[in-house]
């Protein structure tokens, strides 16, 4: 069965910088809770989570994965996320199914630069925060230093619930500073005692602070509490649960997960403290309405994620948000219309799925193969419902990609749909100018993923080429030219004859202006001298590129009789218009990139530094919160691979907008590159 009520769901996500130990600590919960028979070890290559080949290959989570546990009569879906930036979009979307971002921070490195993009991103999406300091048996752990940066980063609301006993090899348990219990782990299992008195007043200490923090989540406890009355333990927890599920406080924990320290005493917190689904509020529509988390009512379910699973196929992780989902229950996806069948509702743990009947409002199940339903989708009863979508990142880091064998270029487009379909922080397209199939994605890792797995699921081998800027051709004086086909076969030949005259028309597109007079050119073969000189402006003159911002007249030329045509005067145009062409002065534009980059004020000055060796021009800048933000204008060939520039920069702090503005001309030397490359293309076809 899934969960008994919505009041017996806790949806948490693991969340944090990478190597922190996220899928370690739901390895340890999972053992904990009896979920696995034994502890799943990443390092080892025995993780029950990161199965998939590539997280193996690479040792570290890469998809989103379940480790749903029971503890004490409630449901926890313990939600494990990747700490890679190139994978935040399964990060955000754990945050999107959960009510409780619990970050997971090394008690030696601290909170690290992932973390923090995640924290803000988890404060916009109004869910509550916690840590948990894992690792406190690593040499150099230290859990006060670790809370000194968390109270610098993130302000004073951060506050201690547990303590640890010891550090380091020293480091054997956890001191619960809500219930007052020293707790340890033992090959035995759990053991509770009096707290330690060598401990007694560094407890008493965070208490009084803890008190302090919670207090304003209730009125009149607060009153009670300024007025100097001592709180009940009855009032403390009460407190601690509103002021979680306000963000007033944010709770720390700590303890190990491979020594499996701390870990129940956190299950306990979680299920006592951590708010259930309806504390989140109503689910917001694209309509602008909104729908509460209730067993009461039609279902409606959210698809946070979609996975393509060896073993069993096409995956949709759902939360459910009104109703009761169950097997065979038939529902309407809201963006295609159509009807999907529930064949089965699945808990899964890891790659190891088990049916249940049941799956109430705010729990969490997994429905394989549904037809066409994918990431950000709504299914309900009638199909009348459709939810928000996720705020995912947009994919900013762009290359060209072909298959090794031209052969497999069918399957590589297959491939590609699919993967781009399962993973919203994809884009894919075939770009009709250059004629390169392009990926966007959020980083070079996340690239290297899509093609290790068209290699495993599809059987495609790629490698990924230079990506084409989309230049342009223009020219910058007036210049005239005669086109003259003429071709003698033996029976009717070809004629055509045309004078064209060029001029530049900045910003106004193409022009064709009808000069002739005295019927030198007869009235039906005007429209393929058009014709034709548009043909010839796609593919340009100087590199190939498309000709723009151009006025062209016809003025004088002549025909035959008999040998003149429509396709005479398409190809006499061509000529004549490459001919005036090459008199006109042309030159080469490139397309302007419109910058909004965010970092730390302590960056701006390197970012600044770097747009301006790549002939970047800064428009402006603002700060605010201890951020600015940057506005520049810069050659688009320049910052084709950007994100992982500005990766390097502001180590891995800072985001950015891009936009092609206006196009420019291109510097006499890098022009003479473009045109040389084009040269060499065109000599090897």
């Amino acid at each position: 069965m899934g969960a008994p009520s919505t009041d017996k769901v806790r949806n948490v996500v693991l969340v944090g910088h990478g190597g922190a130990g996220k899928t370690s600590l739901a390895e340890a919960m999972l053992f904990m809770a009896g979920e696995t028979k034994r502890l799943g070890a990443v390092e080892g290559g025995h993780s029950n989570l990161d199965y998939d080949p590539e997280e193996l290959k690479r040792t570290m989570t890469i998809n989103l994965a379940l480790a749903p546990v029971v503890h004490k009569g409630v449901k926890i879906n313990v939600i494990d996320t990747p700490g890679y930036a190139d994978f935040v979009g399964d990060a955000i979307a754990g945050m999107e199914a959960a009510e409780m971002a619990l970050f997971v921070v090394d008690a030696v490195s601290g909170p690290q630069v992932q973390t923090e993009r995640l924290w803000d991103i988890a404060g916009e999406m109004g869910i509550a925060r916690a840590v948990f300091v894992n690792r406190m048996d690593k040499e150099h752990a230290d859990f006060e230093a670790v809370m000194a940066k968390l109270e610098a980063q993130f302000g004073h609301r951060v506050g201690a619930v547990q303590l640890p006993m010891g550090a380091e090899a020293s480091f054997h348990g956890v001191i619960d500073i809500i219930r007052m219990k020293a707790y340890h782990h033992e090959a035995d299992g759990e053991h509770m005692d009096d707290i330690p008195a060598e401990f007694t007043a560094a407890v008493e200490a965070a208490r009084e602070k803890l008190t302090d923090l919670v207090a304003e989540a209730d009125e009149a406890l607060m009153e009670k509490f300024l007025e100097g009355e001592t709180l009940s333990q009855a009032d403390l927890e009460k407190l601690l649960g509103l002021a979680i599920a306000q963000s007033i406080f944010i709770p720390v924990f700590v303890g190990s997960a491979l020594k499996l320290q701390g870990i129940e005493d956190l299950m306990d917190e979680i299920v006592s403290f951590f708010p259930e689904p309806t504390a989140h509020g109503p689910l917001p529509t694209v309509d602008g309405g909104e729908v509460p988390f209730s067993t009461s009512g039609a279902v409606s379910a959210f698809v946070f994620k979609t996975l393509s699973d060896p073993y069993q196929g096409r995956l949709n992780f759902v939360k459910v948000v009104s109703g009761t989902l169950s097997t065979g229950t038939e529902l309407v996806n809201a963006r295609t219309g159509k009807k999907e069948r529930v064949a089965h509702v699945l808990k899964l743990v890891g790659k190891e799925s088990t049916p249940v009947d049941a799956v109430p409002a705010g729990d969490i199940a997994v429905l394989p193969k549904l037809l066409e339903t994918a990431t950000n989708d709504t299914l309900s009863a009638k199909g009348d419902v459709r939810f928000a979508p996720m705020p995912l990142p947009e994919p900013l880091f762009a290359v060209a990609i072909r298959a090794k064998n031209k052969a497999d270029e069918d399957k590589l487009g297959t491939g590609l749909n699919k993967i781009v379909e399962e993973e919203p922080t994809l884009r894919l397209k075939r770009d009709a100018e250059t004629h390169q199939t392009v990926l966007s994605a959020l980083g070079d890792t996340q690239i290297d993923v899509v093609m290790q797995r068209l290699k495993a699921r599809f059987n495609v081998e790629t490698e990924l080429v230079d990506l084409r800027i989309p230049y342009r051709e223009t020219i910058r004086k007036v210049a005239t030219a005669q086109g003259r086909h003429k071709k003698q076969t033996g029976g009717s030949g070809q004629f055509g004859d045309a004078w064209l005259r060029l001029e530049p028309n900045p910003g106004k597109g193409y022009e064709f202006l009808d000069e002739i007079v005295g019927g030198r050119i007869p009235r039906q073969y005007i429209p393929h001298v058009d014709k034709g000189i548009q043909d010839t402006m796609v593919h340009g003159v100087l590199a190939g590129y498309p000709v723009v911002d151009v006025k062209v007249a016809v003025y004088d030329g002549s025909y035959h009789a008999v040998d003149s045509s429509e396709l005479a005067f398409k190809t006499a145009a061509r000529i004549g218009f490459r001919a005036a062409a090459e008199k006109a002065d042309m030159v080469l534009l490139e397309p302007i990139a419109l910058l909004t980059i965010t970092v730390p004020e302590h960056y701006a000055g390197d970012v600044m530094g770097d747009m301006s060796s790549k002939r970047g021009k800064i428009l402006g800048m603002e700060g605010s919160g201890g951020k600015q933000t940057i506005k520049a204008s810069v050659p688009f060939a320049e910052v084709v691979g950007y994100a992982l520039a500005l990766r390097s920069l502001s180590h891995g702090t800072g985001s950015y907008a891009l936009e092609i503005g206006e196009y420019a001309e291109v510097p006499f030397e890098i022009a003479k590159k473009v045109i040389e490359l084009h040269e060499k293309e065109k000599a090897e076809e």
